[in-house]
């Protein structure tokens, strides 16, 4: 195992210890309104499969060889820089939301619309560190299927889920939501806010 795929290790561990840390903060609080169904359960097994499953035997079997390639060094090592920076927004985001998360679309007992922190200018930056962590594992693990697959997958998810989760939120909190939502980027912040 080379030195970028134990770095890459590393920082999965990390973002699974984060997940998993504030899963734990919100089981058993009461779901009180839901929107995930078959189809974002289907999309989030296409999550696993590329950005668990495909990195997880390309780093612990032989079987993705045949897809192995080299990239420059600067590649690699930017690569490093983006998956800290993927972790640090992923911890953020987790942490400003704080009880409000959930990994499917559900709101829960005691939900509020989360506008501080990270959130008071990007409304998803959640999604912005995954969508930075996928760009890492491309650059990190040098293999054709297990490298990019975090990014096609992730697309998938990204392109159902997020109509989806505006419309929810949008249905519970109203004007409220259409508020935050004109001054707030989806990924990015703003350039210019609305008066």
């Amino acid at each position: 195992m080379s030195v970028w795929n134990i770095l890459f290790l590393i920082g999965f561990l990390c973002y699974l210890a984060i997940r998993g840390w504030f899963e734990r903060r919100t089981r058993g609080k009461t779901v009180v309104w839901s929107r995930g169904g078959p189809a974002d359960r289907y999309v989030l097994f296409v999550v696993f499969l590329g950005c668990l499953l495909l990195p997880v035997v390309y780093l612990v079997t032989p079987l993705l060889s045949f897809a192995d390639y080299h990239l420059p060094l600067v590649v690699r090592c930017l690569g490093v820089l983006v998956m800290i920076a993927a972790l640090g927004l992923f911890w953020r985001a987790h942490r400003d939301l704080d009880r409000n998360w959930s990994v499917t679309l559900e709101i829960r007992d005691g939900h509020e619309l989360v506008t501080t922190g990270i959130y008071r200018r990007i409304r998803h930056p959640m999604y912005a560190a995954i969508w930075l962590f996928s760009l890492a594992q491309a650059m990190l693990l040098e293999n054709w299927v297990a490298g990019p697959s975090a990014v096609a997958s992730f697309a998938i998810l990204y392109a159902k889920r997020v109509p989806n989760e505006e419309r929810m939120m949008r249905e519970y909190f109203g004007a409220a939501y259409d508020a935050y939502a004109a001054n707030t980027g989806r990924l990015f912040p703003k350039l210019r806010k609305r008066p």
